[in-house]
């Protein structure tokens, strides 16, 4: 992609567009605290509460790729303005909700806005800002405001709830969407793929996004309806169906979503492997923490989330230094070193939560965790968008913040119904052994001069 104007000074553009990307990452997290004041505020029955969460990831992931490809073909900055402009407005509909259905909706409208928003952020961050230190530098601060945004929303989700009410936990986002909206004109440049055709696979489009919705239903339903409830397997099946007969379509579309060329495109699907792995292993053992605090040792919203402050800083240090770890020791490396230190943090964590050591001993947990995941995301952010190429940085893009999506709907439902099932030392046992896999995984094959791309 290329800007259509490029007098705007780029930090400018990443700030805005960080911002954007911090908030709609943010609600992924932030309604899990407030969820019991959600409850007993419209009274959800215990089974349907989920949908409050599900019906956002949803949406979201099913329709990123579809949004990448928007964003290519229509330019990202109008993408972003629209999608930005739903989110703002279903956001609202969310804090006046006074029922469950009416919220469960809004929740899923906003999923959709959030999923034009993430793809067309990164790709116009990519497109503007010139390959080298300053990219590595854009990308070290988009990947602080993802990563924070989700780990922030543990601590701004007990803290609103706490202080003004669940309803705040969306209306916080109303102000600051229409903010961004207003100054995107003025700073973000319009950004549009360089030689690629204006045309629009819809049968793949249609295809994907019914996969991937189907895929995170059923893998967001697991814990609650259990793996071997019809919805759960029907809907695993069911996008894994769709993925297949999405795979025909391309193999014979004449401008196909995902050419065969790009899947192949060397380190592109090791970085989205990363960046599901990333999601599924940190979230999935932060929210079974959570819950521990929450429930056993009956600590309030405001507290739990005060204690997940460190996950925050961390995440910012280690994005922040992910640019210089990448550049040094190459993509691969990065990652080893991000997923090692996520590994090492979730056994730390296991053996806190398993004793008598007092609250703070999760700390260090927290911190290798959050280091590890901002390192880490850097390095599979810059692998992935590089390996794309200009003509498909948007559907690169959506990938990459799908596989974040999915991995996250995935470590949720096998963690905690490996807890329910076996207890909470197996579970982060489990995610840790994950973590510590991928990282042997990524190790660089072979010795040789680091490159800030490398695959292989």
């Amino acid at each position: 992609m290329t800007p259509t104007s490029t007098d705007r000074p780029s930090a400018g553009v990443v700030a805005l567009l960080c911002t954007a990307q911090f908030v709609v990452v943010l609600d992924v997290t932030i309604v899990a605290v407030a969820l019991p004041a959600i409850r007993s505020g419209l009274g959800f029955a215990i089974a349907d509460l989920q949908w409050v969460l599900t019906a956002y990831t949803l949406v979201f992931a099913g329709f990123l790729v579809l949004a990448g490809r928007l964003a290519d073909l229509h330019g990202g900055r109008r993408v972003f303005m629209g999608g930005l402009a739903l989110f703002s407005v279903a956001s609202l509909a969310c804090g006046l909700s006074g029922s469950p259905a009416a919220l469960v909706v809004a929740r899923a409208v906003q999923g959709l806005g959030a999923a034009a928003v993430a793809p067309a952020a990164l790709a116009t961050i990519t497109a503007t800002v010139p390959d080298g230190p300053a990219r590595r530098r854009a990308l070290g601060w988009w990947t602080a405001a993802a990563a924070g945004g989700g780990a922030a929303g543990w601590v701004l989700g007990g803290v609103l709830t706490e202080q003004l009410g669940w309803p705040w936990v969306f209306l916080v986002n109303v102000p600051v969407g229409a903010a961004a909206i207003a100054l995107a004109p003025a700073i973000v440049p319009e950004t549009r793929a360089d030689g690629a055709s204006r045309g629009l696979d819809a049968r793949g489009a249609v295809a994907v996004t019914a996969a991937l919705a189907l895929l995170v239903l059923g893998l967001t339903r697991a814990e609650t309806d259990g793996l071997g409830s019809p919805l759960v397997l029907g809907g695993v099946a069911g996008g894994l169906a769709l993925l297949a007969v999405f795979a025909r379509i391309e193999a014979r579309a004449p401008d196909p979503l995902l050419p065969g060329a790009l899947l192949r495109a060397d380190g592109l699907v090791g970085a989205n492997l990363v960046a599901a792995t990333l999601t599924a292993t940190t979230t999935g053992a932060l929210l079974l923490c959570l819950l521990d605090l929450q429930g056993p040792q009956g600590r309030s919203p405001l507290e739990t989330g005060a204690l997940f402050a460190p996950v925050n800083l961390a995440v910012i240090a280690g994005s922040l230094t992910g640019g210089r770890v990448t550049e040094a020791i190459g993509a691969r490396g990065a990652m080893a070193v991000g997923l090692g230190g996520i590994g090492a943090g979730i056994v730390w964590l296991a053996v806190v939560l398993a004793g008598d050591a007092p609250v703070l001993a999760v700390l260090p947990a927290f911190a290798a965790m959050g280091a590890g995941l901002g390192v880490a995301s850097v390095a599979s952010t810059a692998a992935g968008t590089a390996a794309a190429g200009r003509a498909r940085e948007g559907v690169a893009s959506g990938l990459l913040n799908t596989a974040a999506q999915v991995g996250t709907a995935l470590g949720v439902a096998a963690v905690l119904s490996l807890a329910a099932a076996a207890g909470q030392r197996a579970a982060l046992g489990a995610a840790a052994a994950l973590a510590l896999a991928a990282a042997a995984l990524a190790v660089p094959r072979s010795r040789g001069p680091a490159r800030c791309y490398e695959s292989s």
